[in-house]
């Protein structure tokens, strides 16, 4: 048994005996509720042993992380990387299936560009390419002008 591993024990020991008199969970450590509390309360001290736990395996995690780094950096890094490469095991087929942005553009069927046509009771149409120009219809012709005003008078085609 580890020091780590005794550590472990007596913190468990101390938290159950001291909410042993008081229910539920103790709350977090430096929270607003932990703060709130009474300064004899027991839940106020065995969060702070909850948090002191919680440390002491952290430091312990990252030490024995250091040493498997320098005694085998290979299994360093699978153990680093298992949780990523797991997870992108289960998306790669997903991913696989997908067309590429390439294949999109290659599957695209552009049909031929349709003609502007201006329309009996509807304003003139924007020529694309040619800004500032509008298609109107004047006695039933399409006739380009450099105005977007609708064309009055008897000569105009509804």
């Amino acid at each position: 048994m580890s020091p780590g591993d005794v550590a472990e024990l007596w913190a468990q020991a101390q938290v159950s005996s001291l909410l042993g008199c008081v229910d539920g969970e103790p709350p977090a450590y430096g929270s607003l509720v932990w703060l709130r509390l009474a300064p004899g309360d027991p839940r106020k001290v065995a969060a702070i042993i909850t948090a002191a736990e919680a440390y002491r395996r952290q430091v312990d995690e990252e030490a024995r992380l250091d040493r498997l780094a320098e005694e085998d950096p290979e299994a360093y890094r699978r153990e680093i990387y298992a949780e990523a490469n797991a997870y992108a095991s289960s998306i790669a087929r997903d991913i696989a299936l997908r067309p590429t942005a390439e294949e999109i553009r290659r599957r695209a069927v552009r049909g031929p560009a349709r003609e502007v046509t201006a329309t009996a009771g509807w304003p003139p149409v924007a020529i694309p390419g040619r800004p500032g120009w509008y298609r109107h219809l004047v006695d039933g012709h399409q006739v380009d002008r450099p105005t977007n005003a609708p064309q009055n008078g008897p000569a105009r085609d509804h």
